[in-house]
């Protein structure tokens, strides 16, 4: 790496598809602290600790997240490659997006279990059905989330993760 070239992190990822039963989404509305004008949605989920798998993960963070315990975990539906800044570094991230169901309307979540820095650089929760996936004009992540969730709705979880 030549001099003045930025540092680029690497790390893991696991993330949780919430669906409630409207076949909702759950997405959380961050900004960068760096550039706080700079917002996007994106799912529950977070980075492996040392010794964690992607399941363990998963499970972990949509606790934290969102104070949802005892959820059935299903497979990995999609794989991905996020390469971004973030609080002025820049960052290269496999994830591996995990599909959750719960059974009754999206509660409200509860992120009182997330570290405070993480809280406070989240703007709101919501659930969003694929029509308002499709027909928003914000930045969610990763991109092709109203297509995966349509595949997913559509046709069930695929035999291998989707690549997105």
């Amino acid at each position: 790496m030549g001099a003045g070239e930025p540092v680029v992190r690497r790390r893991e990822a696991a993330r949780v598809l919430l669906l409630d039963s409207a076949d909702r989404l759950l997405l959380f509305h961050g900004f960068d602290p760096a550039e706080p004008a700079r917002t996007w949605w994106f799912t529950p989920g977070g980075g492996l600790e040392p010794g964690e798998d992607s399941r363990a993960a998963a499970r972990r963070e949509l606790a934290e997240e969102t104070g949802l315990t005892g959820i059935e975990l299903g497979p990995v539906v999609a794989v991905d490659l996020a390469l971004f800044p973030y609080d002025g570094e820049r960052y290269e991230q496999r994830q591996s997006f995990h599909l959750a169901r719960i059974r009754r309307a999206g509660p409200e979540p509860d992120s009182s279990g997330s570290e405070r820095q993480e809280r406070a650089q989240l703007r709101e929760a919501r659930w969003w059905t694929l029509a308002e996936l499709r027909g928003t004009t914000e930045q969610v992540y990763p991109v092709r989330l109203a297509e995966l969730l349509e595949l997913l709705l559509e046709q069930g979880s695929p035999v291998d993760p989707v690549r997105l």
